[in-house]
């Protein structure tokens, strides 16, 4: 987990960097030295992350409500051939504990730090859901 949550984060210090970069402003949050001692890669899922707690349904909906809704996200964008450009993973508690629903977070290079923490009914919100991550691919 420890692994998982470093990944996140040199992922979301990427898309500050690209941002600020963008914007011709060093972002005061990525240390430039560091980061030239660290070998960097582009990963596959360039349009989008998203993060599935498996927290929330553990507790309230049953444990496989997150994975169903994680397993129903996967087959769907590889079913439309958008596998490549989005990940979707599960995580554990991301702090908003909804008290229905699952904390969905969608962390994507057009979202400039502003990444969306979404609560979604893990049934009923699956389409709607499906078309917020496609809006979000570059």
């Amino acid at each position: 987990m420890k692994k998982f949550l470093q990944r996140i984060k040199a992922l979301l210090k990427r898309i500050l960097k690209r941002s600020a970069s963008n914007s011709h402003q060093p972002s005061p949050l990525i240390n430039t030295r560091l980061e030239t001692s660290i070998p960097t890669v582009s990963p596959r899922w360039e349009s989008g992350l998203v993060l599935v707690c498996s927290q929330c349904t553990n507790e309230r909906l049953g444990s496989t409500a997150s994975e169903d809704l994680e397993n129903w996200l996967k087959s769907r964008l590889k079913f439309e051939g958008l596998w490549g450009d989005f990940r979707v993973v599960s995580t554990s508690c991301l702090g908003v504990c909804p008290r229905m629903g699952i904390t969905v977070v969608i962390v994507s290079n057009g979202s400039h730090g502003n990444s969306p923490c979404l609560i979604v009914n893990p049934r009923s919100d699956r389409e709607l859901l499906y078309s917020y991550i496609k809006q979000n691919k570059d």
